[in-house]
């Protein structure tokens, strides 16, 4: 293996995908990219006749802020990773990226909600899994640490 795509959009199950991500990625000895997906637009808030509308999507510190702690937990790790902030879908958009680094391995959260939604995956990860051309390991929130 030597490419490996981490997805990240902050959150604890993103983490810990984020954390097995870079123990591959030191087992392997592979160029690690962690990449962030922004909505192209999003909803406005309610104006006085109580319509919303949807906007263009203006990047902002708190959109990188998920890569900075990438960055951030990779050094920790004795390890450099690659950051790439994309905008549109998250699917369509983590995947294209993927094939254009012809990644070896796509890593993400599972965003497990409960038994229900772990019995069904989230959608977002379900989509990666389906549309991705390599292996996709979805990494559960709830995992725990592995011994260094």
């Amino acid at each position: 293996m030597k490419r490996i795509v981490i997805a990240t959009d902050g959150s604890t199950c993103s983490r810990s995908a984020l954390e097995l991500g870079l123990e591959l990625a030191a087992a392997q000895g592979a160029e690690l990219r962690v990449v962030h997906v922004v909505p192209q637009t999003e909803w406005t808030t309610p104006t006085m006749l109580g319509a919303m509308a949807r906007m263009p999507h203006r990047q902002s510190e708190a959109d990188r802020a998920p890569l900075v702690e990438a960055r951030k937990l990779a050094e920790q790790h004795g390890q450099r990773a690659s950051t790439e902030l994309l905008t549109g879908d998250v699917v369509n958009e983590l995947v294209a990226y993927a094939d254009s680094f012809d990644a070896d391995m796509i890593v993400v959260g599972s965003h497990g909600l409960g038994a229900v939604a772990r019995a069904v995956v989230g959608s977002v990860s379900r989509d990666i899994l389906h549309e991705a051309a390599c292996p996709v390991l979805i990494v559960p929130g709830d995992r725990p640490a592995v011994a260094a």
